[in-house]
């Protein structure tokens, strides 16, 4: 009979082994299920980078969005000289 479980070997210093066993005694478990728990968390949080990314990148385009509709708006003589300052600094910063 096989199991969907794979079996792995892992090392760790004496420090850290002694107190996963002590948080799992805590817990009422074993150091098994903590770091399966641990591994589990590592995985997922991948999945929170990207909705942190998406968070990110949703800011900036409102914040471009916002800027660039106050500038239009309210200072429209300034919007070709920021569009030219910003693709200098684009060029220099970025070699774009």
């Amino acid at each position: 009979m096989t199991t969907p479980n794979k079996h792995c070997t892992v090392r760790i210093d004496r420090t850290k082994y002694d107190r996963l066993v002590a948080l799992a005694q805590e817990r009422g478990c074993s150091a098994s299920d903590l770091l399966r728990a641990a591994v589990d968390n590592f995985l997922a949080s991948g999945q929170l980078l990207t909705a942190s990314q998406r968070r990110i990148a949703r800011i900036s385009e409102f914040q471009q969005l916002a800027i660039d509709i106050i500038i239009r708006e309210r200072f429209p003589e300034y919007r070709d000289r920021i569009i030219a300052e910003t693709d200098k600094r684009l060029e220099l910063y970025h070699g774009a």
